[in-house]
């Protein structure tokens, strides 16, 4: 069984208008994740746009595209239309790449595809990889997960979870040794089934609260398998600065 990878790009960004279409080392910062994905096992790599502008491009340098509605309400609905519009099946497995990932690793979006595949009873797959600072730990954008001993999630949240009881009623100045807290990776893979039933859900009050859009699948009883990346993905673009920092680790020969 495949997988197929599906890329949203959209021109509108409050701290970056046209960021998918950015020069990135002589190619648009979206080519490089088209390319990063057309490195993995997938059979098919769709960008998925609403913009007339990053489709012109995204077709020029021989992405598959898919026109979207401009309204979603969220990245998920957005990837469920692609999914109706190009007839995927229910039992078909999609991975949802961003398109502000220009470094992605192949390796890590197999993997999430791969152990999806492996585990029938999920209806997403994600990753994680160990908070190492009391700063990651405490900071609210960063997401933390919990699973349980099968790799399932039991929560994701923005605040420190679980939280050290004993070890903060000492001291809230280093981060304790005796558990290891995941950071959550915004990498999914989903079956087309799942997808399809998500868009008829409500926003869940969770959801709403934490502004994590996961939790709406968890409310809803769908199991979410969690591992470990096999690869740490470098941090993707949100602003010109960013984009100034990934630039440098290309000319620098860090990284393809």
């Amino acid at each position: 069984m495949g997988f197929s990878v599906v890329i949203p790009a959209r021109f509108a960004s409050s701290r970056f208008p046209g960021k998918p279409l950015a020069d990135l080392c002589g190619k648009p910062m979206l080519q490089h994740v088209y390319e990063r994905a057309c490195e993995s096992e997938a059979l098919r790599v769709i960008v998925a746009t609403d913009d007339a502008r990053i489709a012109e491009v995204a077709e020029g340098f021989g992405a598959e595209v898919c026109l979207t509605r401009a309204e979603h309400p969220s990245g998920t609905d957005r990837l469920q239309e692609v999914v109706q519009r190009l007839g995927f099946y229910a039992d078909d497995i999609v991975v949802n790449v961003q398109g502000d990932e220009p470094l992605i690793p192949p390796r890590i979006i197999n993997q999430v595809a791969h152990n999806l595949m492996a585990m029938p009873e999920a209806g997403i797959a994600t990753l994680s990889e160990p908070i190492e600072t009391l700063e990651a730990l405490t900071n609210p954008n960063v997401v933390k997960v919990v699973s349980d001993r099968m790799g399932m999630a039991l929560y994701f949240s923005r605040a420190t979870v679980p939280w050290p009881r004993d070890a903060f009623q000492q001291t809230v100045d280093r981060l304790p040794a005796d558990f290891s807290w995941q950071r959550h990776i915004g990498l999914y893979a989903y079956r087309v089934r799942m997808l399809n039933d998500f868009v008829t859900w409500p926003p869940a009050a969770l959801e709403e609260t934490e502004c994590l859009e996961q939790l709406r699948a968890l409310w809803n009883g769908v199991r979410i398998h969690v591992a470990l990346a096999d690869e740490a993905p470098p941090a993707g673009v949100d602003t010109p600065e960013d984009l100034e920092r990934v630039r440098a680790l290309l000319v620098a020969g860090t990284l393809d």
